[in-house]
């Protein structure tokens, strides 16, 4: 049993002693006593299902109880799908980074919006450093720049302990579809073909 069957409370499971009552073809059937619904799926070959719990009395309808749970576990399929998944990537640096590590920290992040990640950027204070807190908003600077045609600060947090935090999102136009690669790939190929 999957967890859609076991929301979905049909037949002798409904346990109020009137319902609203939804017919097979969809007409409205009033309210009637719990067991003549029962009994009037019972004469059609279908199930009693309850389809709206919250509202009182509750809807019930006569329908194919295997049908119903089908579809309902077709539409959490459909919405599981539809989610989109978005992971915030961390890029973490101090004051006293070399330029060709900031280089590689900065083409990471950029990797990250390009494809639609978000990107924490840390930049940590260690000891003294946090005495001469311009060369980190300096350094701040110099990343939302290089990063400006991509993405975006979302929200910067600003100092907080000996760290400061600053959040990146991708510009809508700056995310790379994957479609993108293989409809390039197959314009490639077709010139290929013609010669």
């Amino acid at each position: 049993m999957d967890k859609t069957s076991k929301k979905v409370r049909a037949n002798e499971q409904i346990r109020v002693p009137e319902i609203r009552l939804i017919g097979a073809d969809g007409s409205q059937l009033g309210i009637v006593q719990t067991r003549d619904g029962l009994r009037m799926a019972q004469e059609q070959g279908l199930d009693l299902v309850e389809v709206a719990a919250t509202v009182r009395p509750p809807v019930c309808r006569l329908m194919d109880l295997g049908k119903y749970i089908y579809s309902l576990s077709k539409k959490e399929k459909e919405a599981r799908k539809k989610q989109k998944v978005i992971n915030v990537k961390e890029v973490k640096m101090t004051p006293k980074i070399e330029d060709h590590d900031f280089q590689t920290k900065l083409r990471n992040a950029r990797k990250f919006l390009e494809r639609g990640d978000k990107v924490k950027l840390t930049l940590f204070f260690r000891g003294r450093e946090i005495t001469h807190k311009e060369i980190g908003l300096r350094l701040i600077q110099r990343f939302i720049e290089e990063t400006s045609d991509i993405g975006e600060v979302e929200r910067n947090d600003g100092l907080e302990g000996n760290a400061m935090h600053l959040y990146f999102t991708s510009k809508p136009s700056a995310k790379k579809p994957a479609s993108a690669k293989t409809a390039e790939k197959g314009s490639i190929d077709a010139k290929t073909e013609n010669q």
